[in-house]
């Protein structure tokens, strides 16, 4: 499972001038989990009996455009196109994007102060263990995107 380590320089468009930040910021957020995806499908190959599932701890802005984060929303996106490449070329291997929904991290709080949402975040447990179930049951198309909310 890969989850998006950093949320980046929250701001303008326009004010990203400088690649070197931009590089260090998809480095670390696409690129590491595109190389560590191939090193685990890599160190455990196709086998006989062996089921093999991929989560990408996706969100809405993989989707959905939002001013000021396009470090955050380009990386969601380019992890969301990933995984769905991985699913067509791994058809033994089932991928799943999932967006959890608003969990109470630090990471959500410091994503909904910038916005300026005030709303309630959720216990990291119901998503957790819909996706469990969601893992389990397998019931999805692999490079599927399933949101917390679709699912109930």
């Amino acid at each position: 499972m890969f989850a998006t380590g950093s949320l980046g320089t929250i701001s303008q468009f326009s004010s990203f001038t400088d690649p070197a930040e931009v590089q260090a910021y998809i480095t670390f957020n696409v690129s590491s989990a595109l190389a560590l995806t191939a090193g685990v499908l890599q160190a455990f190959p196709h086998r006989p009996g062996l089921k093999r599932t991929v989560v990408n701890v996706s969100s809405m802005f993989a989707q959905e455009p939002h001013p000021r984060w396009v470090l955050y929303c380009t990386a969601k996106a380019a992890r969301y196109m990933m995984f769905k490449v991985l699913a067509e070329e791994e058809p033994d291997v089932k991928v799943l994007s999932y967006s959890p929904g608003p969990m109470d991290t630090e990471m959500q709080q410091e994503i909904f102060r910038q916005i300026s949402i005030t709303r309630e975040l959720m216990s990291c447990e119901k998503p957790g263990s819909k996706l469990l179930m969601l893992v389990l049951d397998s019931d999805f198309s692999s490079g599927a995107h399933i949101d917390f909310f679709d699912a109930c």
